[in-house]
């Protein structure tokens, strides 16, 4: 929802924090679906591109922290990666943390309160800044 807000409606937010999230359905509809292949259906492609952050990345202006495990296996990892790189080429700010081996729902501890504390951090950094 963090990367939906910020490509669709950068004039109403001016940070967010976007924890393992799905910017391409595209990608991401084969985990679950493995015979979705997008090249077969057309139709059903666009559309998942329609509802996804990616097709509205041109609008993105604001600062973000990216937050993903890296063997998520939920949402994949290169959505984080991709969407980096696609901001940075468009001189967007943003930061990123990597959990190693951790997977979609976090399962230690420690990283959930990793995660939390950027979060309030970056938000914060943001916020006073205006």
């Amino acid at each position: 929802m963090t990367a939906h807000a910020l490509s669709q409606a950068p004039e109403k937010f001016h940070v967010g924090v976007d924890i393992h999230g799905v910017h391409n359905w595209n990608n991401d509809i084969p985990v679950f679906a493995p015979w979705y292949e997008p090249e077969k259906f057309p139709e059903m492609a666009e559309l998942a591109f329609k509802s996804s952050p990616m097709a509205y990345v041109d609008k993105w202006e604001d600062p973000v922290l990216l937050i993903h495990g890296d063997d998520d296996r939920n949402v994949l990892f290169s959505e984080s990666v991709e969407l980096a790189e696609v901001l940075r080429k468009q001189g967007v700010e943003v930061e990123q943390i990597v959990f190693p081996d951790e997977v979609h729902s976090f399962l230690l501890h420690r990283n959930w309160v990793e995660a939390l504390t950027a979060t309030f951090e970056f938000i914060h950094k943001h916020s006073s800044a205006k």
